[in-house]
Parts: C-alpha cells; structure tokens; sequence
C-alpha cells in the first residue's frame, strides 16, 4: 500500500487494512525456511505530519506456522507487533549525518510523492520474529543419538547423556592416530 504524502496531515489519520504476505514469505523463503506468514496481515495505522518529517506508528499481527529450532516439529506462533517510525524527506537530510546510530532505529527516510507502507509493515514484521523459534521455553529437543524427539518421551539410548558431544571427533582423532 502506498500513501501520498500531500495526503498526511498534521492530525492523525487511521489506517486499517488487511496487507498480502506473498513478499513477506518471499524475503522468509531465502532465510532458514522455519516460518511462514499466514495470510493476511492485519495492520492497523496512524499517520500524521510533524513539519517536514511523517510519523507511522500502529500494531502489525498475523498468525504464522513455524519449525521449532530444538525439536523439529510444526506448530503455531503469532506474530504481534508494534512500531513508531519518523520519516524525513530524503532530500532535507544533512549530507553529513548520513551515517546511522542506535538512537536512528526508529528514523528513516523516504524519496518522492509516496510511502510505500507495505515496506515498513514487513520490515517491522521482520524484526518481530524471534532469532531461534521454538515451540515452548520448555521444548526438550531431539536425542543427539537416535533423533527421537524428546518431548514424547525417553528415547532409550544407553549412556547417552555421559557422553561429551563432541566424542566422535574425539573418536576419529583417536582412529586416525592408530593407523599412522
């Protein structure tokens, strides 16, 4: 969705709408293939002008399916998120404090006759989601030796928790030493 900037007034406007994933789960694709953005977004908006600069701020939701990173399996993770962003003419920036800090994250910029909202609810959709997934705090993961998931129940292996995890380099280091 794009929003024409002579559109934006100093008092606050709503903006509620219901934005396709097809780009979000597109950018989600090209990462580790863990979640997927049910459709449709729902984003819910306000917009005003502060000067010369453009305030949005406003909640981005939609239920995802997600690969819990411990034990594998499926299961659902709602994604809830609000944001606040400033966004200053491109061409009103000094040319001299182009380089960002931490106090910029919620400051951008933009160029032309229009904001291209769509952008700014993936990018906030983005950064909502969690760097590791997982099912619960709780999830007990996979056996590192036979794979069961742990959550259904022991797995059976004998001793498997005695061992170090990385006693198969240290075993081939030790079979590579026999044969010179």
């Amino acid at each position: 969705m794009r929003v024409p900037v002579e559109q934006i007034e100093a008092a606050s406007k709503s903006l509620a709408y219901a934005e396709d994933v097809g780009g979000l789960n597109q950018r989600l694709e090209a990462g580790p293939h863990d979640i997927r953005v049910a459709d449709p977004l729902a984003v819910d908006l306000t917009h005003y002008r502060a000067g010369l600069d453009v305030v949005f701020e406003g909640t981005v939701a939609a239920p995802t399916r997600a690969v819990c990173a411990r034990c594998a399996e499926p299961f659902d993770y709602p994604l809830s998120t609000t944001f606040r962003i400033v966004l200053t003419p491109r061409v009103a920036l000094d040319q001299e404090s182009q380089e960002i800090t931490c106090d910029d994250l919620g400051y951008g910029a933009y160029d032309g006759d229009e904001i291209d909202v769509t952008a700014l609810v993936y990018e906030h959709a983005l950064l909502a989601l969690p760097t590791r997934l997982l099912c619960s705090d709780e999830c007990r993961g996979l056996c590192a030796q036979c794979g069961t998931n742990l959550n259904l129940g022991a797995c059976g292996c004998a001793g498997s928790t005695d061992r170090p995890r990385l006693a198969v380099l240290q075993d081939l280091v030790q079979a590579r030493r026999g044969h010179n």
